[in-house]
């Protein structure tokens, strides 16, 4: 088995607000966890702990109980390790802010039966079957509601884990109902990816490849080097952002099994 991480900040001068994990438990097979925190304006976000703090709290969780509990789902799992998160600042902090700390989640889980997954909001999972075709598993509910409805933090902050909106892990267990989950037959997998929006760039934002040849980077040049490639296409003047931060965040995971 060959697993290979990468994460590097956006700004060298800001904390990464990503969280990238994998574990090998001794009973067998693995897990992937990747995070992607988001990013608050300036202001008050009811919270006094950060991003950075979420991301590795709920992590963590995730990865202790992906790895450990096998009898849970992964959707179970991720309701559990919210709640737990949020038992830990709940007397602190006001939970209620529409602003309080949240992340997009990517799991994936395997044993010698079964792959596991699971996606909530805008990272993204790849799943490649042993003849080399490549699944995209996607969260695209942000994806499908018009920009006009997100120019402002005041509109974006309404359709934030609201019906006709988008889903993010923040404080409610039951957003894990949300999520995109799915199993399949260990034999018809043989690699995995997790890549938070800063690494899916290199196909979503500028389009240098399909999630296939995204993939073949991955397995032939590492996670480092997908990343690096981000950076050298955002630095190029003539290759403008169509929006969001010219440099994120971005962690990559790739496992083969």
């Amino acid at each position: 088995m060959r697993i290979d991480l990468a994460s590097v900040p956006g700004n060298p001068e800001r904390p990464n607000e990503d969280w990238l994990s994998a574990a090998m438990p001794a009973a067998g097979g693995g897990v992937l966890v990747a995070l992607d925190g988001v990013t608050p304006p300036a202001g008050d976000t009811g919270c006094a702990h950060g991003v950075p703090w979420f991301t590795a709290r709920l992590g963590g969780r995730l990865t202790e109980l992906s790895g450990s509990r096998r009898d849970m789902p992964l959707g179970r799992i991720l309701a559990e390790a919210i709640r737990t998160t949020a038992d830990a600042h709940r007397d602190t902090c006001d939970l209620s802010h529409a602003r309080t700390p949240q992340a997009t989640v990517v799991m994936v889980r395997w044993d010698g039966a079964y792959v596991e997954h699971l996606v909530l909001s805008d990272s993204v999972l790849l799943l490649e079957a042993p003849g080399g075709g490549v699944t995209a598993v996607l969260d695209d509910r942000l994806d499908r509601i018009p920009r006009e409805l997100l120019r402002t933090q005041a509109s974006a902050d309404a359709l934030r884990n609201a019906e006709g909106g988008f889903f993010t892990a923040a404080t409610d267990p039951a957003v894990a109902a949300r999520a995109v989950t799915g199993r399949s037959p260990r034999e018809r997998v043989r690699a995995v990816a997790a890549l938070t929006d800063g690494a899916s760039r290199w196909t979503d934002t500028f389009g240098q490849g399909d999630w296939a040849q995204c993939l073949e980077v991955l397995r032939k040049e590492g996670a480092q080097r997908l990343i690096d490639r981000v950076r050298e296409l955002e630095s190029d003047p003539a290759r403008p952002l169509t929006r969001g931060k010219r440099h994120d965040d971005a962690s990559a995971a790739y496992a083969e099994l």
